[in-house]
């Protein structure tokens, strides 16, 4: 009779990640850095793309632009914190390789451009061109499942974050 009184279905927390570059998806155990591949900061994934035009893997707010401009921080509204970094030990490379077309405070969409990235100049310098993609809060949820590994292309569901 009144809907106030009728118990309200658990709604399920369910987020879902969506491929920053079109190339090869690697789990992130897979990434050749121990901080990221031991998931010390995190769980999450990574791509070693085909191209240098780099994307959001979801919609939210972006927190931070790193001085170097090799990493990029964002939140999504549920309160997930994600955070791109874009090569391996890049930065060394004093944000060079890197143009970076979002600034602290900015609204993104998932597929919004984040940055076009000089992969050339990456593996020139000797570093690996993985743009690694991680949920720096993952005590917010119970589990972070990788959907899809091998090739994809941008804006590809890739994994969902589970509560």
């Amino acid at each position: 009779m009144f809907g106030f009184l009728k118990k309200k279905a658990p709604v399920e927390f369910n987020e879902t990640l969506y491929a920053v570059a079109t190339g090869k998806l690697i789990p992130i155990s897979e990434v050749n850095d121990p901080v990221f591949s031991q998931k010390m900061m995190g769980d999450g994934f990574a791509i070693i793309p085909a191209t240098g035009e780099i994307y959001s893997p979801i919609a939210g707010e972006v927190l931070s632009v790193f001085q170097t401009k090799h990493a990029v921080g964002m939140k999504m509204a549920n309160g997930l914190e994600i955070l791109l970094h874009m090569g391996i030990d890049t930065v060394e490379l004093n944000g060079e390789p890197f143009d970076i077309k979002v600034s602290e405070g900015s609204k993104v969409s998932q597929g919004s451009l984040i940055a076009n990235v000089d992969l050339e100049a990456i593996v020139s310098a000797g570093k690996a061109t993985d743009m690694v993609v991680v949920i720096t809060n993952m005590d917010a949820l119970k589990r972070f499942e990788l959907s899809k590994t091998g090739q994809v292309s941008t804006g590809d569901e890739v994994g969902v974050a589970k509560a």
